[in-house]
């Protein structure tokens, strides 16, 4: 018994090449969640920040509108706010069980181009039907 047997390991070395693969794996994927998150934050931030300038422009228009309502009417006029200048307009109910008149005004908005007066008045009347989106 001069020469000793050799030790068999305990694991097979295919295993253990696997578990030290899936753990290269696991740490490289705990990175890529970490920088994602980092991402998603500065993401987050940027769209914030947007959001905030759009509410700021928004509240100006309003309150220079109220100003000039209040300039006009300490003037004796009267002061009439700009109306959208593009009005998107999507179909989204079917026409059954609607009334005649209203089925006809969404025949003429469907079928002519929208152009006049007379069309604004008609897309209010017919406003519970169309889902409106002002620009």
């Amino acid at each position: 018994m001069a020469k000793e047997a050799k030790k068999v390991p305990q694991v097979p070395e295919s295993l253990l090449k696997k578990q030290k693969k899936r753990l290269e794996l696991k740490a490289k994927a705990l990175d890529n969640v970490i920088k994602q998150k980092k991402v998603r934050r500065q993401k987050r931030k940027e769209i914030f920040k947007r959001a905030m300038k759009y509410a700021k422009e928004y509240r100006s228009m309003e309150r220079t509108a109220i100003h000039l309502k209040r300039m006009t009417k300490k003037q004796g006029n009267f002061f009439v706010p700009a109306e959208p200048k593009l009005a998107f307009v999507i179909r989204i109910r079917g026409i059954n069980g609607v009334s005649v008149t209203y089925k006809l005004i969404l025949i003429f908005v469907f079928v002519y181009s929208i152009n006049g007066v007379s069309v604004t008045y008609k897309l209010i009347l017919i406003f519970v039907f169309v889902y409106s989106i002002n620009g």
